[in-house]
């Protein structure tokens, strides 16, 4: 094997090794390690966590967020939106930070909903897409009203976003001055009856 290649695959080795084994960050019990509004908007219902109702109108954006940040990670969630009126559309806030005397959160969204799956969002700071699938690929391979996968891999500037195993996003952030670390979060957005459920939420850290 020549020398390069060794040093390659002893780099490969040593990376795999710093990086943490996933751990969940939701228990399925309780929503200790998260904040946000778990009198009208989050709950757990057989170990799940839920947002919003497909009876009443979500009135505004609502954010469940884990109390900590983190910055380099593969995380893993299995989501389901439904919805029966207006804009049923939610999404995963990482690297992100709540707005102080403001529900929102401000940062980076794994976005999910009709023409809007897979996509990668600013939210309430450059407020646009970032990044998304071809027009053609949106929502190919998302199973509606039904349980999916979303993958979101955050490495230094590379974000890599997948849904059911199928990559949807490849983003590297060009400004420097934004930050790469913050808070995960779960958004149900305003506006629409949505209800959108969140199991076997996992996060590797990377080095």
């Amino acid at each position: 094997m020549k020398p390069v290649l060794v040093l390659a695959v002893a780099v490969s080795f040593a990376v795999r090794m710093l990086a943490a084994d996933p751990v969940p960050l939701f228990d399925g019990k309780s929503l200790k390690g998260w904040d946000g509004d778990t009198h009208k908007t989050w709950r757990i219902q057989n170990g799940v966590i839920q947002g919003g109702s497909l009876t009443t109108t979500v009135p505004q954006n609502e954010f469940l967020a884990t109390t900590r940040s983190y910055t380099n990670f593969i995380l893993r969630a299995k989501f389901k939106l439904e919805g029966t009126e207006g804009f049923v559309n939610s999404g995963v806030q990482f690297r992100s930070q709540r707005i102080p005397n403001d529900p929102e959160m401000i940062g980076y969204q794994a976005d999910l909903g009709d023409g809007w799956w897979g996509a990668l969002y600013d939210e309430s700071r450059r407020n646009k897409v970032l990044a998304k699938p071809a027009d053609a690929d949106l929502g190919k391979p998302v199973k509606k009203n039904d349980w999916n996968d979303y993958e979101i891999r955050c490495e230094g500037p590379r974000i890599r976003l997948r849904i059911n195993g199928v990559s949807t996003v490849d983003y590297t952030e060009p400004k420097a001055d934004i930050p790469q670390h913050g808070r995960i979060g779960l958004q149900v957005h305003g506006g629409g009856k949505t209800l959108v459920s969140f199991k076997e939420i996992t996060l590797e850290e990377l080095p």
